[in-house]
């Protein structure tokens, strides 16, 4: 099984995939799957990490490329990202007007008729 880095204390770890019907981020918890990536499970125990990738794996009818992610714990105690990729998916899909989009999405849809 291949994977990013070994989760530790001080490294913990969470495990994310794609939700195959939907398509959107998903973190899992409790063996479950969860679209609140707060809600996801911190793993800091590389034996338990690889039980949940296991399982995770199994749920192939559910989800899509499961892996674990780096997180650190925040001031809350929740799950947060330390790489961009991850602070990214956790916004969403961006398939969405925001930014430079915003400003002129109704210049470019009308030209799209």
């Amino acid at each position: 099984m291949s994977k990013t880095f070994t989760p530790t204390a001080a490294r913990p770890g969470v495990i994310t995939a794609n939700d195959l019907r939907m398509g959107h981020c998903v973190w899992m918890r409790d063996g479950a799957w969860t679209a609140d990536p707060r809600e996801a499970e911190l793993f800091e125990d590389e034996a338990i990490a690889d039980l949940a990738m296991l399982d995770a794996m199994s749920q192939a009818g559910i989800v899509v490329d499961p892996y674990l992610a780096e997180a650190k714990r925040g001031a809350d105690g929740r799950p947060e990202p330390t790489h961009f990729r991850e602070a990214f998916r956790r916004r969403g899909p961006s398939n969405y007007f925001h930014g430079k989009q915003a400003e002129f999405g109704s210049e470019i849809e009308a030209s799209n008729v």
